[in-house]
């Protein structure tokens, strides 16, 4: 289970997340800062993958394919917004 109102500390922008997608390897950091959060730009550099995950906020994205503990990742900065 993942909390779905995440939200990043740095860009203060709330995480978006796209099942059974992953990000292509040629994301950056510019890409997600000019396109978030709208899907119809960020379409262009998803991959279909079934089981997976693409998260995303405007200065951080990960793709997840399997049980990934977050809170290990020191360079995120993704917070639970209360639900």
């Amino acid at each position: 289970r993942t909390c779905d109102q995440l939200r990043c500390t740095a860009c203060d922008f709330r995480v978006s997340l796209f099942n059974d997608y992953i990000w292509d390897q040629s994301c950056d950091y510019l890409f997600f800062r000019n396109n978030m959060p709208e899907l119809s730009k960020l379409r262009a550099k998803m991959i279909k993958k079934k089981g997976a995950r693409a998260y995303a906020c405007q200065c951080s994205w990960r793709s997840i394919d399997g049980l990934t503990d977050l809170q290990t990742d020191q360079q995120l900065r993704w917070v639970c917004g209360k639900h």
